[in-house]
């Protein structure tokens, strides 16, 4: 059950009840490193609450979960505000990862349609995607996938409205304005463009994912399919 504590406005975030023991904080406006690092720091400042006992930071925001339900949802929406108005961006210097790509071929099938989209040829495209530096923005959505902030607004293709079924795992994927590695192999509705041969998340090491929070990556070409 998600009930609004908070509705947004132009400049204000939303905070929502989720069932009675979780709150989910959105920040407002596009998805930036300016934002990204005010939830890094409002992740933080909760951590310090002794009524949280879990944190789940996302793409511009955050899950609160707290030991019981809280008494009064108002009061801690009021603090989660007043710690957005007034908390400076927390930087975190992350590890540098340099990530080899076989661009296109059979397990990039979806660089024809990015080029399409982007009405750039397709090494052209390449180009642009391993001419950035990415951020890890959150951990999510499966065990080690990293959401990476940084790419080319050029580049930028909607997810696919049919999901692949079998997106092998360590396929390099454009969805929206979001750049990130397949975690696991199954369904995947982002656009495959490459793959590489990194794994991403082990259960047998520890940490068991490879990427953490402000960690930074740069693509560079193994090789290109015609």
């Amino acid at each position: 059950m998600k009930n609004d504590v908070a509705r947004d406005t132009r400049a204000a975030p939303t905070i929502s009840m989720i069932g009675t023991r979780a709150m989910l904080f959105e920040a407002p406006g596009d998805f930036t490193m300016a934002h990204q690092r005010r939830i890094w720091s409002l992740m933080d400042a909760a951590q310090a609450r002794p009524d949280v006992c879990e944190l789940i930071p996302g793409v511009t925001n955050l899950m609160l979960i707290f030991a019981v339900p809280p008494e009064s949802p108002h009061d801690v929406a009021d603090w989660l505000r007043h710690a957005w108005d007034t908390l400076p961006e927390r930087h975190i210097e992350g590890r540098l990862f340099e990530i080899g790509v076989r661009y296109g071929g059979e397990l990039g099938g979806d660089l024809a349609a990015v080029a399409a989209h982007a009405g750039l040829p397709p090494e052209e495209v390449i180009a642009i995607h391993h001419g950035s530096e990415y951020t890890v923005c959150a951990i999510g959505s499966a065990p080690g996938f990293g959401y990476l902030h940084g790419l080319d607004p050029r580049i930028a293709t909607p997810r696919k409205t049919v999901p692949s079924l079998n997106m092998p795992a360590g396929t390099v994927t454009i969805g929206g304005m979001q750049a990130g590695i397949s975690a696991l192999t199954g369904p995947n509705g982002w656009n495959s463009i490459g793959y590489t041969d990194i794994t991403l998340f082990d259960p047998r090491k520890q940490p068991p994912a490879l990427f953490a929070i402000g960690d930074r990556i740069r693509f560079y070409p193994e090789s290109i399919a015609p």
